[in-house]
């Protein structure tokens, strides 16, 4: 493990800031600073969707070569601190999870939550919200963001279906095309708002895209079809295509803003 004074919490993978496309996965890591040793949990807990999302970083890396679009992926751990919450989220810093009790977690003084926010959440957030804008600024339009992570094939005793599931709020226009694009591949059972609400008031699309306007769209693909490389690729190649298209509509890049559904902006 790496120090936290050389931990890095996010990583940038470079690309066309002209074309108007960025990328996030806030799940794809689950690295942790040597000072926090592996919170207490036997280090099979970390190969488990409680850590990270297990096969996004493929994905996304794929994703990102295949349509020149810049990437940012978060490198801690979720368990560390979840950069897809609020922060005054509950489950920003979870001390259960899917019945694995995380004793780093607990108790958590309000010094170490702030240090976590410090070194970590924020530094992400920061990066995010440089990378958007700076798209916007090369682009000189509202740029589109697409957000990938992954979910566990069962959860809680309930096998889930959906092979695919997209996530959104109030702003459809990348949405609608998507889960047509998605539909239309024979065999795919895709979810809408499954398996979670899109709806979750200080996310990532929220802070990012929705407050600003920007279309967004967030996809969950299950994580037995991305595990390995090869259904790494093919997802990649699968959803290239469909993401230039949605990228070349021009309401896409357009500052619109829809509201959400959690209340209030």
């Amino acid at each position: 493990m790496t120090r936290l004074s050389q931990f890095s919490p996010f990583e940038l993978i470079e690309g066309d800031r002209g074309g108007g496309m960025l990328l996030l996965a806030d799940h794809a890591g689950r690295d942790l600073p040597e000072e926090y040793g592996s919170l207490g949990l036997p280090g099979a807990e970390f190969d488990r969707h409680i850590a990270y999302d297990i096969g996004v970083e493929g994905v996304t890396r794929r994703l990102a070569a295949a349509t020149g679009a810049p990437a940012l992926m978060a490198r801690f751990s979720r368990l560390l601190i979840d950069p897809n919450r609020g922060e005054d989220d509950p489950t920003l810093i979870r001390q259960l999870y899917d019945g694995t009790v995380v004793p780093g977690n607990y108790p958590m003084s309000g010094a170490e939550r702030e240090r976590r926010l410090d070194a970590f959440y924020r530094p992400y957030h920061d990066a995010v919200a440089s990378l958007t804008a700076s798209v916007a600024e090369t682009y000189g339009k509202a740029p589109f963001i697409f957000s990938v992570h992954s979910f566990t094939p069962r959860m809680q005793g309930f096998e889930r279906p959906w092979h695919v599931g997209i996530l959104w709020d109030s702003d459809n226009r990348a949405v609608d095309p998507l889960l047509a694009a998605l539909r239309r591949e024979k065999g795919l059972v895709v979810g809408d708002n499954e398996p979670y609400d899109g709806a979750l008031r200080g996310d990532t699309m929220f802070r990012h895209a929705i407050v600003n306007g920007f279309a967004h769209a967030l996809i969950e693909i299950r994580q037995d079809l991305i595990r390995e490389e090869h259904g790494q690729q093919e997802w990649a190649e699968r959803l290239a295509p469909m993401l230039e298209a949605i990228n070349a509509r021009p309401d896409i890049h357009e500052v619109r803003r829809f509201g959400s559904r959690t209340g209030p902006l």
